[in-house]
């Protein structure tokens, strides 16, 4: 007799968290971008160019790697992003 198989979904959540986006500022000018590059191949393809488009409109760029994509950042990376950046973009690239 064949019983029945149960499957487990580690990733379920019987209550999702529920999260509000941040406000998004209306320009730019004045605030300074971070661009982070999360090591993965041909990821920093994409932030190169948005890094040329608004630097040549004025804006300031600062950028940074993750040491691997196969980790989360590393602490001190998240809180120097947080004390000199107004925003971030997160370049992921496949």
């Amino acid at each position: 007799m064949n019983s029945p198989t149960i499957l487990l979904d580690p990733t379920a959540e019987r209550a999702p968290s529920g999260r509000s986006l941040a406000p998004r500022p209306s320009r730019l000018e004045g605030l300074t971008v971070g661009l982070l590059d999360i090591s993965k191949a041909r990821g920093n393809v994409l932030l190169d160019r948005l890094d040329e488009l608004l630097s040549a409109q004025g804006i300031v760029v600062k950028r940074y790697r993750k040491p691997t994509f196969a980790r989360i950042a590393p602490t001190d990376l998240k809180q120097q992003i947080v004390e000199e950046c107004d925003l971030l973009v997160e370049g992921l690239a496949d």
